[in-house]
Protein backbone atom coordinates (compact mmCIF):
# COMPACT_ATOMS: atom_id res chain seq x y z
CA UNK A 1 0.00 0.00 0.00
CA UNK A 2 1.38 3.61 -0.44
CA UNK A 3 3.34 5.19 1.77
CA UNK A 4 2.10 8.68 3.69
CA UNK A 5 4.30 10.54 5.85
CA UNK A 6 2.59 13.16 7.58
CA UNK A 7 5.19 14.94 9.99
CA UNK A 8 7.63 15.38 7.53
CA UNK A 9 5.52 17.12 4.87
CA UNK A 10 4.12 18.95 7.37
CA UNK A 11 7.58 21.29 7.58
CA UNK A 12 7.75 21.80 4.18
CA UNK A 13 3.85 22.58 4.06
CA UNK A 14 4.64 24.89 6.65
CA UNK A 15 7.94 26.37 5.09
CA UNK A 16 6.04 27.66 2.04
CA UNK A 17 2.93 29.29 4.33
CA UNK A 18 6.40 31.71 5.55
CA UNK A 19 7.51 32.47 2.37
CA UNK A 20 6.45 34.71 -0.66
CA UNK A 21 5.19 32.74 -3.01
CA UNK A 22 7.54 33.17 -6.68
CA UNK A 23 6.95 29.68 -8.00
CA UNK A 24 3.93 29.43 -10.11
CA UNK A 25 4.25 32.73 -12.38
CA UNK A 26 1.37 35.12 -13.59
CA UNK A 27 0.69 35.61 -17.13
CA UNK A 28 -1.96 37.31 -19.43
CA UNK A 29 -3.42 33.96 -19.92
CA UNK A 30 -4.56 33.61 -16.67
CA UNK A 31 -8.33 35.46 -17.86
CA UNK A 32 -9.70 32.22 -19.16
CA UNK A 33 -12.12 32.95 -22.17
CA UNK A 34 -10.70 35.81 -23.92
CA UNK A 35 -8.27 33.95 -26.31
CA UNK A 36 -10.03 32.53 -29.78
CA UNK A 37 -7.72 29.57 -29.85
CA UNK A 38 -8.64 28.24 -26.75
CA UNK A 39 -9.10 24.10 -27.33
CA UNK A 40 -8.05 24.30 -30.72
CA UNK A 41 -5.64 21.98 -31.73
CA UNK A 42 -4.21 23.86 -34.50
CA UNK A 43 -3.22 26.34 -31.26
CA UNK A 44 -0.65 23.95 -29.51
CA UNK A 45 2.04 26.43 -30.38
CA UNK A 46 0.42 28.67 -27.59
CA UNK A 47 0.10 26.20 -25.08
CA UNK A 48 -1.55 28.32 -21.71
CA UNK A 49 -3.27 30.21 -24.68
CA UNK A 50 -4.18 27.45 -26.77
CA UNK A 51 -5.98 25.91 -23.83
CA UNK A 52 -7.15 28.46 -21.17
CA UNK A 53 -4.91 27.61 -18.91
CA UNK A 54 -2.50 27.36 -17.15
CA UNK A 55 -2.18 30.67 -16.08
CA UNK A 56 0.14 29.49 -13.07
CA UNK A 57 0.65 26.29 -12.84
CA UNK A 58 2.78 23.89 -10.46
CA UNK A 59 4.01 20.60 -10.41
CA UNK A 60 1.59 18.92 -9.30
CA UNK A 61 -1.39 21.36 -10.13
CA UNK A 62 -3.02 23.27 -12.68
CA UNK A 63 -5.02 26.40 -12.91
CA UNK A 64 -8.08 27.17 -14.97
CA UNK A 65 -7.75 30.37 -14.06
CA UNK A 66 -11.05 31.82 -15.11
CA UNK A 67 -12.13 35.21 -13.47
CA UNK A 68 -16.16 33.40 -13.48
CA UNK A 69 -17.62 30.22 -13.72
CA UNK A 70 -18.71 31.20 -17.20
CA UNK A 71 -15.20 31.47 -18.41
CA UNK A 72 -14.13 28.40 -15.99
CA UNK A 73 -16.82 26.29 -17.68
CA UNK A 74 -15.64 27.40 -21.01
CA UNK A 75 -12.57 26.39 -20.80
CA UNK A 76 -13.15 23.08 -18.98
CA UNK A 77 -14.94 21.62 -21.35
CA UNK A 78 -12.92 22.64 -24.44
CA UNK A 79 -10.28 20.98 -22.33
CA UNK A 80 -12.00 17.60 -21.34
CA UNK A 81 -13.71 17.67 -25.13
CA UNK A 82 -10.16 18.66 -27.05
CA UNK A 83 -10.40 19.29 -30.71
CA UNK A 84 -8.89 17.86 -33.59
CA UNK A 85 -8.49 14.52 -30.96
CA UNK A 86 -10.44 11.42 -31.73
CA UNK A 87 -13.89 11.27 -29.66
CA UNK A 88 -12.55 14.92 -28.81
CA UNK A 89 -16.58 16.40 -29.41
CA UNK A 90 -18.86 15.79 -27.42
CA UNK A 91 -22.19 14.58 -28.23
CA UNK A 92 -24.03 17.37 -26.20
CA UNK A 93 -23.94 20.18 -24.22
CA UNK A 94 -25.77 21.82 -20.88
CA UNK A 95 -26.60 25.27 -21.09
CA UNK A 96 -27.67 26.56 -17.52
CA UNK A 97 -28.24 29.97 -16.23
CA UNK A 98 -24.88 30.94 -14.27
CA UNK A 99 -27.12 33.32 -12.11
CA UNK A 100 -29.04 29.75 -10.99
CA UNK A 101 -26.37 28.01 -8.93
CA UNK A 102 -29.21 24.95 -7.82
CA UNK A 103 -29.91 24.11 -11.45
CA UNK A 104 -26.29 24.62 -12.40
CA UNK A 105 -24.61 21.41 -9.99
CA UNK A 106 -28.75 19.54 -10.66
CA UNK A 107 -27.57 19.91 -14.19
CA UNK A 108 -23.46 18.12 -13.63
CA UNK A 109 -25.31 14.90 -13.75
CA UNK A 110 -25.36 15.10 -17.08
CA UNK A 111 -21.55 15.13 -17.81
CA UNK A 112 -22.23 11.26 -17.00
CA UNK A 113 -23.23 8.81 -18.82
CA UNK A 114 -24.58 8.27 -21.45
CA UNK A 115 -25.26 11.77 -22.01
CA UNK A 116 -21.24 13.01 -21.17
CA UNK A 117 -22.87 16.51 -21.38
CA UNK A 118 -20.28 19.19 -20.16
CA UNK A 119 -22.14 22.36 -18.64
CA UNK A 120 -22.12 25.67 -20.38
CA UNK A 121 -23.44 28.86 -19.22
CA UNK A 122 -26.06 31.22 -20.23
CA UNK A 123 -26.43 34.70 -18.90
CA UNK A 124 -30.10 34.90 -18.34
CA UNK A 125 -31.42 34.64 -22.06
CA UNK A 126 -27.79 36.07 -23.60
CA UNK A 127 -25.11 34.15 -24.43
CA UNK A 128 -21.36 34.94 -23.47
CA UNK A 129 -18.78 35.20 -25.91
CA UNK A 130 -16.98 32.60 -24.07
CA UNK A 131 -19.51 29.95 -24.58
CA UNK A 132 -20.23 30.91 -27.90
CA UNK A 133 -16.48 30.61 -28.58
CA UNK A 134 -17.02 27.05 -26.80
CA UNK A 135 -19.98 25.76 -28.09
CA UNK A 136 -18.16 26.47 -31.83
CA UNK A 137 -15.09 24.69 -30.98
CA UNK A 138 -16.66 22.16 -29.13
CA UNK A 139 -19.06 21.27 -32.03
CA UNK A 140 -21.41 19.16 -30.47
CA UNK A 141 -22.85 16.29 -33.11
CA UNK A 142 -25.75 15.19 -31.33
CA UNK A 143 -26.83 12.61 -28.63
CA UNK A 144 -29.26 9.89 -29.47
CA UNK A 145 -29.50 9.58 -25.87
CA UNK A 146 -31.04 13.48 -25.94
CA UNK A 147 -33.07 12.60 -28.39
CA UNK A 148 -30.42 13.90 -31.15
CA UNK A 149 -29.79 17.33 -29.43
CA UNK A 150 -26.85 19.28 -29.29
CA UNK A 151 -27.57 21.49 -26.71
CA UNK A 152 -29.78 20.44 -23.71
CA UNK A 153 -31.36 23.91 -22.61
CA UNK A 154 -32.05 24.01 -18.59
CA UNK A 155 -34.54 27.10 -17.41
CA UNK A 156 -34.70 30.21 -19.48
CA UNK A 157 -31.37 30.22 -21.27
CA UNK A 158 -30.33 31.81 -24.93
CA UNK A 159 -31.19 29.41 -27.74
CA UNK A 160 -27.67 29.02 -29.72
CA UNK A 161 -28.37 29.66 -33.29
CA UNK A 162 -28.03 26.37 -35.68
CA UNK A 163 -27.96 23.88 -32.86
CA UNK A 164 -30.73 21.51 -32.03
CA UNK A 165 -31.62 21.50 -28.73
CA UNK A 166 -33.87 20.24 -26.06
CA UNK A 167 -35.44 22.15 -23.24
CA UNK A 168 -35.68 21.24 -20.09
CA UNK A 169 -38.06 23.29 -17.95
CA UNK A 170 -39.52 24.11 -14.22
CA UNK A 171 -41.32 26.79 -12.07
CA UNK A 172 -37.93 26.46 -9.44
CA UNK A 173 -34.89 24.87 -9.19
CA UNK A 174 -36.61 21.75 -7.83
CA UNK A 175 -39.01 21.56 -10.30
CA UNK A 176 -36.09 22.04 -12.55
CA UNK A 177 -33.44 19.51 -10.62
CA UNK A 178 -36.80 16.96 -11.27
CA UNK A 179 -36.82 17.87 -14.70
CA UNK A 180 -33.00 17.11 -14.87
CA UNK A 181 -33.82 13.65 -13.37
CA UNK A 182 -36.14 12.58 -15.25
CA UNK A 183 -34.34 13.36 -18.06
CA UNK A 184 -31.28 11.34 -17.28
CA UNK A 185 -32.75 8.51 -16.12
CA UNK A 186 -34.87 8.26 -19.39
CA UNK A 187 -31.36 8.63 -21.16
CA UNK A 188 -30.56 5.65 -19.01
CA UNK A 189 -33.49 3.43 -19.48
CA UNK A 190 -33.65 3.49 -15.45
CA UNK A 191 -33.63 5.82 -12.53
CA UNK A 192 -30.52 5.54 -9.95
CA UNK A 193 -30.62 3.47 -7.12
CA UNK A 194 -28.68 6.67 -5.42
CA UNK A 195 -30.08 10.19 -4.73
CA UNK A 196 -27.80 13.21 -3.46
CA UNK A 197 -30.35 15.38 -1.69
CA UNK A 198 -28.40 18.77 -0.88
CA UNK A 199 -29.61 22.75 0.91
CA UNK A 200 -31.39 24.65 -1.43
CA UNK A 201 -30.31 27.63 0.72
CA UNK A 202 -26.47 26.85 1.48
CA UNK A 203 -24.67 26.73 -1.33
CA UNK A 204 -21.50 26.13 -0.05
CA UNK A 205 -22.65 22.88 1.11
CA UNK A 206 -24.07 21.47 -1.50
CA UNK A 207 -21.52 22.52 -4.08
CA UNK A 208 -19.34 18.77 -3.61
CA UNK A 209 -22.66 16.82 -5.10
CA UNK A 210 -21.86 17.83 -8.17
CA UNK A 211 -17.98 16.11 -8.79
CA UNK A 212 -20.38 13.04 -7.94
CA UNK A 213 -23.08 13.94 -9.68
CA UNK A 214 -20.98 13.87 -12.93
CA UNK A 215 -19.04 11.13 -11.62
CA UNK A 216 -21.91 8.51 -10.82
CA UNK A 217 -25.20 10.07 -12.63
CA UNK A 218 -26.92 9.59 -9.08
CA UNK A 219 -29.07 12.93 -9.38
CA UNK A 220 -29.20 16.40 -7.11
CA UNK A 221 -32.57 16.89 -5.26
CA UNK A 222 -32.98 19.74 -3.30
CA UNK A 223 -34.63 20.92 -0.11
CA UNK A 224 -34.69 23.64 2.34
CA UNK A 225 -33.61 23.16 6.10
CA UNK A 226 -37.07 22.02 7.66
CA UNK A 227 -39.18 21.48 3.87
CA UNK A 228 -39.12 19.00 1.52
CA UNK A 229 -40.56 20.89 -1.60
CA UNK A 230 -42.85 18.75 -3.49
CA UNK A 231 -40.96 18.67 -6.91
CA UNK A 232 -38.45 16.48 -4.64
CA UNK A 233 -41.42 14.08 -2.72
CA UNK A 234 -42.26 13.15 -6.47
CA UNK A 235 -38.85 13.04 -8.27
CA UNK A 236 -37.65 10.85 -5.10
CA UNK A 237 -41.08 9.13 -5.43
CA UNK A 238 -39.74 7.74 -8.94
CA UNK A 239 -36.84 6.40 -8.10
CA UNK A 240 -38.84 3.62 -5.61
CA UNK A 241 -37.40 3.72 -2.57
CA UNK A 242 -34.00 4.86 -2.87
CA UNK A 243 -30.62 5.34 -1.09
CA UNK A 244 -31.34 8.74 0.10
CA UNK A 245 -27.56 10.81 0.70
CA UNK A 246 -28.29 13.72 2.42
CA UNK A 247 -25.31 16.36 2.05
CA UNK A 248 -24.19 18.52 5.13
CA UNK A 249 -24.94 18.77 8.80
CA UNK A 250 -28.23 18.97 10.45
CA UNK A 251 -27.48 22.37 11.55
CA UNK A 252 -28.31 23.20 7.52
CA UNK A 253 -30.43 20.22 6.54
CA UNK A 254 -32.83 19.60 9.70
CA UNK A 255 -33.96 16.11 11.24
CA UNK A 256 -37.37 17.13 10.29
CA UNK A 257 -36.38 17.16 6.90
CA UNK A 258 -34.71 13.82 7.39
CA UNK A 259 -37.75 11.82 8.68
CA UNK A 260 -40.08 13.21 5.88
CA UNK A 261 -37.11 11.61 3.82
CA UNK A 262 -37.45 8.28 5.82
CA UNK A 263 -40.58 7.96 4.41
CA UNK A 264 -39.22 8.07 1.13
CA UNK A 265 -35.72 5.73 1.14
CA UNK A 266 -33.20 4.49 3.57
CA UNK A 267 -31.24 8.06 4.74
CA UNK A 268 -27.88 8.13 4.86
CA UNK A 269 -26.11 11.40 6.15
CA UNK A 270 -23.13 12.76 5.40
CA UNK A 271 -21.07 15.80 5.88
CA UNK A 272 -19.39 17.87 8.75
CA UNK A 273 -19.83 21.23 10.40
CA UNK A 274 -18.52 24.04 8.03
CA UNK A 275 -18.08 23.84 4.13
CA UNK A 276 -14.76 22.62 4.06
CA UNK A 277 -15.08 19.42 6.56
CA UNK A 278 -18.38 18.69 4.69
CA UNK A 279 -16.33 18.23 1.69
CA UNK A 280 -13.59 16.71 3.03
CA UNK A 281 -16.10 13.95 4.42
CA UNK A 282 -17.84 13.43 1.35
CA UNK A 283 -14.51 12.65 -0.10
CA UNK A 284 -13.53 9.95 2.61
CA UNK A 285 -16.96 8.80 2.52
CA UNK A 286 -17.44 5.14 0.43
CA UNK A 287 -20.67 3.05 0.72
CA UNK A 288 -20.77 0.08 -1.06
CA UNK A 289 -21.26 2.03 -4.99
CA UNK A 290 -21.45 5.55 -3.41
CA UNK A 291 -18.96 7.67 -2.63
CA UNK A 292 -15.30 8.60 -3.57
CA UNK A 293 -13.53 6.59 -0.53
CA UNK A 294 -10.36 8.75 -0.79
CA UNK A 295 -8.36 7.94 2.22
CA UNK A 296 -5.05 7.00 0.21
CA UNK A 297 -2.76 8.05 -2.19
CA UNK A 298 -3.17 8.22 -5.82
CA UNK A 299 -5.84 10.55 -6.84
CA UNK A 300 -7.07 13.62 -9.01
CA UNK A 301 -8.69 16.63 -7.00
CA UNK A 302 -10.64 19.69 -7.71
CA UNK A 303 -10.67 22.87 -5.98
CA UNK A 304 -12.55 25.62 -5.70
CA UNK A 305 -13.98 28.64 -4.07
CA UNK A 306 -17.18 28.09 -1.82
CA UNK A 307 -17.94 31.71 -2.37
CA UNK A 308 -18.25 30.62 -6.16
CA UNK A 309 -20.71 27.79 -6.02
CA UNK A 310 -21.72 27.93 -10.12
CA UNK A 311 -18.04 26.76 -10.65
CA UNK A 312 -18.56 23.31 -8.64
CA UNK A 313 -20.78 22.54 -11.80
CA UNK A 314 -18.30 24.33 -14.24
CA UNK A 315 -15.81 22.10 -12.60
CA UNK A 316 -17.79 18.71 -12.72
CA UNK A 317 -16.50 17.46 -15.71
CA UNK A 318 -13.31 17.21 -14.46
CA UNK A 319 -14.53 15.02 -11.70
CA UNK A 320 -15.59 12.85 -14.56
CA UNK A 321 -12.59 11.95 -16.64
CA UNK A 322 -9.12 12.56 -16.68
CA UNK A 323 -7.89 11.80 -13.12
CA UNK A 324 -11.39 11.45 -12.09
CA UNK A 325 -11.69 13.13 -8.15
CA UNK A 326 -13.71 14.92 -5.47
CA UNK A 327 -14.39 18.16 -5.21
CA UNK A 328 -13.02 20.38 -1.86
CA UNK A 329 -13.17 23.70 -0.84
CA UNK A 330 -10.45 26.23 0.03
CA UNK A 331 -11.32 28.88 2.67
CA UNK A 332 -13.70 32.02 2.03
CA UNK A 333 -10.25 34.11 2.12
CA UNK A 334 -9.38 32.16 -0.97
CA UNK A 335 -6.35 30.58 1.30
CA UNK A 336 -5.74 26.97 2.56
CA UNK A 337 -7.61 25.82 5.58
CA UNK A 338 -6.17 23.94 8.28
CA UNK A 339 -8.47 20.86 7.52
CA UNK A 340 -7.51 20.87 4.28
CA UNK A 341 -4.48 21.15 4.73
CA UNK A 342 -4.50 18.00 6.98
CA UNK A 343 -6.49 15.99 4.84
CA UNK A 344 -3.90 16.43 2.17
CA UNK A 345 -1.09 15.37 3.87
CA UNK A 346 -3.17 12.24 5.10
CA UNK A 347 -3.30 11.56 1.82
CA UNK A 348 0.12 12.48 0.50
CA UNK A 349 2.39 9.70 -1.81
CA UNK A 350 5.34 8.89 -0.43
CA UNK A 351 8.12 6.48 -1.48
CA UNK A 352 10.85 4.22 -0.23
CA UNK A 353 13.79 3.71 -2.64
CA UNK A 354 12.01 5.05 -6.28
CA UNK A 355 9.39 7.85 -6.49
CA UNK A 356 8.47 6.24 -10.31
CA UNK A 357 7.18 3.05 -8.71
CA UNK A 358 5.12 5.17 -6.25
CA UNK A 359 1.41 6.67 -6.97
CA UNK A 360 0.59 10.45 -7.58
CA UNK A 361 -1.77 13.15 -6.57
CA UNK A 362 -2.97 15.83 -8.98
CA UNK A 363 -4.83 19.27 -8.07
CA UNK A 364 -6.61 20.89 -10.22
CA UNK A 365 -7.32 24.97 -9.04
CA UNK A 366 -10.59 26.28 -10.57
CA UNK A 367 -10.68 30.27 -10.87
CA UNK A 368 -8.15 32.85 -11.00
CA UNK A 369 -6.59 34.37 -8.00
CA UNK A 370 -9.31 36.40 -6.87
CA UNK A 371 -10.84 32.72 -6.06
CA UNK A 372 -8.34 30.68 -4.90
CA UNK A 373 -4.81 32.82 -4.11
CA UNK A 374 -0.65 31.46 -5.71
CA UNK A 375 0.00 31.14 -1.79
CA UNK A 376 -2.77 28.31 -1.40
CA UNK A 377 -2.17 26.34 -4.86
CA UNK A 378 1.92 26.62 -3.64
CA UNK A 379 0.78 24.98 -0.13
CA UNK A 380 -1.53 22.41 -2.20
CA UNK A 381 1.40 21.39 -4.51
CA UNK A 382 3.56 20.79 -1.66
CA UNK A 383 0.95 18.87 0.14
CA UNK A 384 0.21 16.73 -3.25
CA UNK A 385 3.86 15.83 -3.79
CA UNK A 386 5.33 12.40 -3.89
CA UNK A 387 8.13 12.81 -1.04
CA UNK A 388 10.41 9.79 0.24
CA UNK A 389 9.62 8.37 3.80
CA UNK A 390 11.55 6.80 6.64
CA UNK A 391 10.92 4.20 8.56
CA UNK A 392 12.35 1.08 10.40
CA UNK A 393 10.59 -1.19 8.35
CA UNK A 394 12.72 -2.61 5.27
CA UNK A 395 13.34 -1.36 2.24
CA UNK A 396 11.23 -2.63 -0.61
CA UNK A 397 12.88 -3.23 -4.40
Amino acid sequence: MPLTHRSLAACALLALALVPMGCAKRTSASKVGQYPGVGNSAALGQTATGLGFPGSATKNTTRVAGTDPTADAAAIARAVFPAGTPGGRPKAITLVDVNDWRSALAASVLMSAPVRAPVLFSDGTDLPGATADALTALGPTGSEKAGGAQVVRVGEVARPDGLKSTDLVGADPAALARAIDAFQASARGTTSGNVLVVSADRPEFAMPAAAWAAKSGDPILFVSKDTVPEATRVALSAHQRPRIYVLGPSTVISPAVTRVLRKLGTVIRVGGPDPQANAIAFAQYADSSFGWGVVDPGHGLVFADPRRPADAAAASPLSASGTWGPLLLTGEDGGLPKALGNYLLDIQPGYRRDPTRGVYNHGWIVGDESAISIAAQAQIDAALEISRTHNSAPSKP
